[in-house]
């Protein structure tokens, strides 16, 4: 089985494109929202990608990704339930932890979130400073609720 542990933070300033590597833009639609079982559709720069996750234990949960082609992924993004996500996600080397920040744009314009993906739920990590409240699990900021 494929598991994906992340967790999920609120960041309190732009010190991340400083610190980021790489940004690259991300649109992004669900075929379904169900919390049981997501099904999601991703362009991500130049590529596709169709992804299903289970429902979250904590900060575990089901995941399976597969890359897909672009013009099938552009495609499949017209069929996706309303409520199609844009955002440019940064990528921060921290301690040699990769952070996604996650800066959004259209309707959800000015929320930014950080997430790590970590390899059990008691890995110990550093904070990066643009690090805010920890929103690990809170439904509010799944991105298939947005």
């Amino acid at each position: 089985m494929a598991f994906e542990i992340e967790h999920k933070y609120l960041v309190k300033d732009e010190s991340y494109k400083d610190m980021a590597y790489t940004k690259v833009e991300i649109r992004q639609g669900y075929l379904n929202r169900l919390p049981q079982r997501t099904v999601r559709v991703r362009t991500k720069g130049d590529k596709g990608y169709l992804t299903v996750k289970g429902i979250n234990e904590g900060d575990k949960r089901l995941e399976f990704e597969y890359e897909v082609p672009f013009k099938d992924a552009l495609e499949m993004l017209e069929l996706c339930e309303p409520g199609i996500i844009h955002k440019t996600r940064w990528l921060v080397d921290y301690e040699g932890n990769i952070w996604e920040v996650d800066e959004y744009h259209g309707s959800h314009e000015g929320m930014t979130v950080a997430e790590i993906e970590i390899p059990d739920s008691s890995y110990k990590y550093t904070i990066p400073p643009f690090i805010g409240e920890n929103v690990t699990g809170n439904p509010a900021y799944y991105n298939s609720n947005l």
